[in-house]
């Protein structure tokens, strides 16, 4: 590990300063990603600027009713928290689901969302990797990629995203507050993970030198019968093959609201909108369920060794909408 200046921040202001025209400085948290990808040598900051101890933590319902998270809430806090539970159950199943008891005392809401999109070749210094180092070419493409993307991705990077709990705050339509020098914004989380495109290291929308403060669950997405269902390579932790994060609403056999997402499928959790679209309004069965899906993935463009992830996903949609509609 290369050496790095340390310092721990006081207040927010201070935070953002401290990293303010300072080349290669990081915001540290929990580090349960940073740290790691630091002592593989694929994460070199100058500087680390400590914001663990900012008064940011707690869960409080705002005065509209909507849900706020502070961003250094750790993910053992967010899953525990009552109304977390209550409201949007398919969060607290998504970060139960996401890594062992360890982490998630030690990992946090705001770094969880900034975590990097990786595998193996992006922490393997002796690969090709668009996303380490532009330009060199995507290892993955004619390696090992049977759990790599089969939705939204490029030639120039294949990897998913690795976050659990950002599939229902994609759900749920969380929106995501920082704080820069010039003062506060805030961005929903449908457009907080930039597109792949031919820039896989550029991976969110947020500006250069901002802090995550909170996290948004509006009142109006939530979901008391929402779930999360994960299938993964083994049944300790480990990062999802698929994923997928429901809420569904039926009035008299008919289906009035359905929302769904997807993880483990894409560089980015994928708002499945095709599908929710197919579904409003018609019946809710299983046989809609499967066609909603199909018509879902039928962008999806597999690589020669991860097409089973096509049947997995449509099969884990039907099964998770299924089982909300009982």
């Amino acid at each position: 590990m290369k050496e790095f200046a340390y310092r721990r921040a006081t207040a927010v202001r201070d935070a953002l300063t401290s990293v303010s025209g300072q080349q290669n400085a990081k915001f540290l948290a929990g580090g349960t990603n940073l740290v790691d990808l630091m002592k593989r040598g694929v994460e070199t900051p100058a500087r680390l600027v400590d914001v663990r101890s900012l008064p940011l933590a707690g869960v409080r319902e705002a005065h509209n009713g909507d849900l706020v998270i502070g961003a250094t809430t750790t993910n053992s806090d967010a899953a525990a928290d009552p109304e977390i539970r209550r409201r949007y159950p398919a969060l607290s199943q998504a970060v139960l689901a996401g890594a062992s008891g360890q982490l998630r005392n030690m990992a946090t809401v705001g770094g969880n969302l900034l975590q990097r999109t990786r595998c193996a070749y992006f922490t393997d210094l002796a690969s090709a990797c668009n996303k380490r180092t532009p330009g060199t070419g995507c290892a993955a493409l004619n390696g090992v990629h049977h759990n790599h993307a089969i939705l939204g991705a490029s030639t120039a990077c294949v990897a998913t995203n690795p976050s659990d709990m950002a599939v229902p705050m994609m759900l749920f339509d969380a929106v995501v507050q920082y704080e820069t020098l010039d003062g506060k914004g805030e961005i929903p989380i449908s457009r907080f993970f930039w597109p792949v495109g031919d820039t896989p290291h550029v991976e969110t929308t947020l500006p250069a030198g901002a802090l995550i403060t909170s996290v948004t669950l509006p009142r109006a997405a939530a979901g008391e019968r929402s779930r999360y269902r994960k299938v993964r390579e083994r049944a300790s932790y480990a990062f999802a093959t698929v994923s997928v994060a429901a809420d569904l609403k039926v009035r008299f056999g008919k289906v009035r609201e359905v929302r769904i997402a997807l993880g483990g499928v894409a560089s980015h959790p994928w708002r499945a909108k095709i599908a929710e679209e197919r579904l409003r309004g018609g019946p809710a069965n299983p046989e809609r369920f499967r066609a909603a899906a199909e018509a879902e993935l039928a962008a999806a463009k597999a690589l020669p060794h991860n097409g089973y992830k096509l049947t997995l996903a449509r099969n884990l949609i039907q099964a998770v909408l299924t089982d909300i509609a009982r």
